[in-house]
């Protein structure tokens, strides 16, 4: 392998830009019916303790008909029907089951108004489809797609739906949570035209705040505009008519996507995709100076676009096992604020579509945050980027990438050895990822922080690593041998080993007149966050 690269990293402790805001501690899942199986359970307590901002949680499904029983991209609460003369009967117990666990957990769910229950759907085929991981993605288009017939009803439903959540949880609890209606309806999950959707809408979100005057909502979660013109049309005429017509609306909210594929036999990730697909999306926002000053939620914001695809059925979502994930989420992540602030538009949040999958072999390959009761290693990448916190610092590295280039070429060649940093009252975090688009070998990174502005005050050091030898249970899973019924002690230690690792313990440093100097050797792949307190 070649020699490591020498990397020259500087941090400005006295030089603020701006308050940091996390906008990376969102995540969903299409099978709301996992939340509150104990594995459910654990993974939603443990994404709450990622950051002292609670995460938010998006699912699917949460209107749709059905015995309540999860499945691979399928859930269900029933928790419309209508009785034999066509009068609504409302259902909330799989509802309540499954936001008695967001509760419970401290989580503040992102609550999506979809989809269509059967009893309002005349779809010409099956309500429900039938997923095999080898299908192709168009045969979830089924009865559930279907525009609401009568949106009287519809709308009846969602008011009914906000106060008895109000009445359950109470009415200041849920008016914070956020708002939205559907899901990707210029894709595959709305069989209407898009005035019907800008009907739908407006009798959602009029419906809501009649039950919740103060509760925010949004749209329309169009898919990624990059090099897609039909997203882009439908976000367009959805801008245009909320303009036009004064609906109610208080966030923007679209999706992103990368485009992993493999090359010369190994995966090649394509986050330039991704990143292309929010500057697009940002930039259609922009054209429409009413809605500017709104906040945007990034629905989904992924490497590619299918969580209930195994890599053992599509190779190129190999990734999805080890660090190459986390380090991808963390490039992304902080790429994404990177955009926000050239558009001057506000990024609330970036959803990472992933959470777990019950009853699935282990490390499987789909796209998730845990297997079986096991934290991946991308669950490692967030807990570090949970360290951060206060105000962003200045920062500098010799070996960052422009994201003109990134956008244009990918990370391919020369590695983005990159940094960020930020500052609280107790001190300061200071996180460093090596990432490249291919997953393969490649040298270390050697690397050199050089941090002004401390003061006159002592300093220690705490060192958290992810990387192929640090917090990441799949290759621990590996070396054992891949056991998918591992013994007791095997399964404790593949638990253990799905925790953010400590490299050595806290230390002392030295500090010379306000500077501190910091090595640290870095695989390709790896992240390190490096916690100096005063």
């Amino acid at each position: 392998m070649s020699s490591p690269y020498d990397v020259t990293i500087s941090v400005h402790a006295n030089r603020p830009t701006g308050k940091y805001e996390p906008l990376w501690n969102w995540f969903g899942y299409d099978e709301p019916n996992y939340t509150y199986s104990p594995h459910g359970r654990k993974l939603l307590k443990e994404l709450t303790e990622l950051s002292p901002e609670p995460p938010r949680i998006r699912a699917h499904n949460l209107l749709t008909s059905g015995d309540g029983l999860p499945a691979l991209k399928w859930g269900s609460t029933n928790a419309y029907t209508e009785d034999a003369n066509g009068n609504p009967v409302y259902d909330w117990a799989i509802i309540d089951k499954i936001f008695d666990t967001y509760v419970e957990a401290g989580n503040i769910p992102l609550i999506q108004i979809g989809f269509t229950p059967e009893a309002l759907s005349d779809f010409d085929g099956p309500y429900r489809h039938q997923w095999e991981p080898a299908d192709k993605y168009a045969t979830i288009t089924t009865g559930w797609t279907a525009p609401p017939t009568d949106l009287k009803k519809w709308g009846d439903l969602i008011e009914a739906w906000a106060r008895h959540l109000a009445e359950r949880y109470g009415e200041d609890v849920v008016s914070s949570w956020p708002w939205e209606v559907w899901n990707e309806p210029d894709g595959h999950y709305w069989t209407g035209t898009i005035p019907q959707f800008c009907e739908m809408y407006d009798v959602s979100a009029k419906a809501l705040k009649r039950a919740l005057p103060k509760a925010r909502v949004g749209g329309p979660h169009t898919c990624g505009a990059f090099a897609n013109e039909k997203a882009q049309t439908f976000l367009r005429a959805f801008l245009k008519h909320v303009v036009d017509n004064k609906s109610p609306i208080d966030f923007l909210a679209f999706h992103a996507k990368g485009n992993p594929v493999i090359y010369e036999g190994h995966v090649r990730m394509g986050l330039h995709k991704q990143l292309r697909d929010i500057e697009t999306n940002l930039a259609i926002i922009n054209e429409f100076p009413e809605l500017r000053h709104l906040p945007v939620v990034i629905g989904e914001s992924d490497p590619e676009g299918c969580a209930a695809c195994s890599a053992r059925v599509h190779p190129q979502n190999g990734y999805r096992n080890g660090p190459l994930y986390g380090v991808y989420v963390v490039e992304s992540m902080i790429r994404t604020y990177e955009l926000a602030r050239r558009a001057n538009i506000h990024i609330e949040g970036a959803v990472t579509w992933a959470f777990l999958f019950d009853d699935q072999p282990y490390f499987d390959g789909f796209r998730d945050l845990a297997t079986n009761g096991v934290d991946k290693a991308v669950l490692n990448g967030f807990r570090m980027l949970g360290k951060l916190g206060g105000e962003w610092l200045e920062s500098e590295s010799d070996y960052r990438r422009d994201i003109e280039d990134i956008m244009s070429h990918g990370v391919r060649g020369k590695p983005d050895v990159n940094v960020v940093a930020t500052r609280d009252d107790k001190g300061v975090s200071i996180l460093v990822w090596h990432y490249h688009d291919d997953d393969e070998a490649g040298p270390s990174a050697d690397i050199t922080v050089n941090l002004d502005g401390w003061g006159d005050k002592s300093a220690s050091l705490r060192h958290f690593r992810m990387d192929e030898e640090h917090s990441n249970a799949f290759g621990v899973w590996k070396a054992m041998g891949k056991p998918q019924n591992p013994a007791a002690e095997d399964y404790a230690r593949l638990e253990a080993s799905g925790q953010l690792a400590e490299i050595g313990g806290q230390a002392s440093v030295k500090v010379d007149d306000g500077k501190i100097a910091l090595k640290v050797s870095l695989p390709r792949q790896g992240v390190s966050l490096l916690r100096l307190d005063w």
